[in-house]
């Protein structure tokens, strides 16, 4: 299981990629195989406020459904809309295709980990 080292992680396995005042969201290779086959992605509207921890997209899958959580506070200012008809995006390629929000950032954040952290939550 590959952990990019450029993203920082969520202990609910989501990862957030910081470019400047911008962030994309997605969930991590381990929660898309904790999952299983993606069958449909609930995104949300561009405009919304999220506050770190907030559940702000569902992720639907053979087995469960389950909430996605913002890792830091911002505005929804674009989503994966290729995730609508292509939701297995998500499985095949979680750290690129499978991004589901961008946001500008303007609140703080949660308890977020570095790739060697996540690493080590995984292991516990």
């Amino acid at each position: 299981m590959t952990i990019p080292a450029d993203l920082k992680y969520t202990k609910e396995h989501e990862w957030v990629r910081i470019e400047g005042d911008t962030a994309t969201f997605g969930i991590s290779d381990h929660a898309q195989e904790a999952l299983g086959d993606i069958v449909f992605v609930e995104l949300p509207e561009i405009g919304r406020e999220l506050a770190p921890g907030d559940a702000f997209a569902v992720v639907e899958s053979v087995k469960a459904v389950s909430d996605v959580y913002a890792p830091v506070g911002g505005e929804i200012i674009e989503v994966n809309e290729a995730l609508e008809g292509e939701p297995e995006k998500i499985n095949t390629d979680s750290y690129g295709a499978g991004w589901i929000v961008r946001v500008k950032i303007n609140g703080g954040s949660g308890e977020l980990l570095d790739a060697e952290a996540y690493a080590t939550f995984l292991k516990e």
